[in-house]
């Protein structure tokens, strides 16, 4: 039974005539008078009585002329959400991203898309660097963002932003007076850090080693969760991190917190998602918007 079908045989119902139904449907009188054949015998039940030279539905007519109303109903709502979905008048985007950038650089990103398309759900999940890229591996997140580079063959890595690293520690600290630091001078703090396979905490490690630092002579007294924690301990006593600039700019503004001074080459943020799986007009909705954002500044 095709859906073909089942429209002719609501029209003849509807109409309760072989001729204005052909009409209505741009059909010869033949053509659905066949198509009415072919469902009773397939089916082997009259679905309209022939009394003189008009039609009336049957009984089995009347009870099936419901459930082919629904179908073709459930069909068209099925072609409207397909529609709809191409056209971003609804839709799903999931997306995941490392600390820095869901709390700091994408929000503003977020509440722009939501204006111009509010009919599309935006989910974000937050997670360190390594466990964004396997959401998008595993197909959990449609668009993953992070600050740390990572090696899989199954992902497409497109840098999106820079980013500044800076190196913070609270008023009191020696080093808030903006004396010059040389990369030797890094092994005399007391490190608070981020934990293994945060973007932050694998940026500065590579910053580290280009300056000829090893992250085994630093030494680390506390290992924290979040950008937020690692900050309020920073300001609680005499230690020393990394983070984005993003995540320290207010408090470097109102002097809770001071830069170190020392000079730490920008990093990227990047862009994941699957080589092999289907792109969605939300997602390239929301990558044009990126870009379109980069173009500007």
């Amino acid at each position: 039974m095709t859906l073909e079908q089942l429209l002719i045989f609501v029209e003849v119902a509807e109409r309760q005539h072989l001729t204005q139904a052909a009409n209505a449907l741009s059909l010869t009188p033949s053509a659905v008078s066949s198509a009415i054949r072919v469902l009773e015998n397939r089916y082997g039940i009259p679905l309209f009585n022939r009394v003189g030279r008009r039609i009336e539905t049957s009984e089995a007519g009347r009870i099936f002329l419901t459930e082919a109303r629904s179908t073709l109903a459930s069909a068209r709502a099925a072609e409207l959400t397909l529609s709809e979905l191409g056209g971003l008048k609804r839709g799903a985007l999931n997306i995941q991203a490392s600390q820095t950038i869901a709390s700091y650089w994408l929000p503003e990103l977020m509440v722009r898309f939501h204006q111009k398309y509010p009919q599309i759900a935006l989910t974000l999940t937050v997670g360190n660097t390594q466990q964004v890229a396997q959401a998008v591996v595993d197909g959990a997140a449609d668009l993953g963002f992070i600050e740390g580079t990572i090696d899989e063959p199954a992902l497409v890595v497109e840098t999106v932003d820079e980013d500044r690293i800076v190196a913070v520690v609270g008023p009191g600290h020696p080093w808030a007076n903006g004396q010059r630091l040389e990369p030797a001078d890094l092994r005399s703090g007391k490190w608070i850090m981020r934990e293994q396979g945060s973007g932050t905490r694998s940026a500065f490690e590579e910053m580290l080693e280009a300056i000829g630092v090893d992250v085994s002579g630093l030494h680390i007294a506390l290992t924290l969760p979040s950008n937020e924690a690692v900050r309020s301990a920073v300001m609680s006593g005499p230690f020393v991190t990394v983070v984005s600039e993003l995540v320290v700019a207010s408090h470097l503004q109102a002097g809770l917190l001071c830069k170190a001074n020392i000079e730490l080459p920008l990093r990227s943020f990047y862009l994941l998602h699957h080589k092999a799986r289907y792109k969605t007009k939300a997602s390239l909705a929301l990558q044009e918007m990126i870009q379109r954002r980069h173009d500007e500044i």
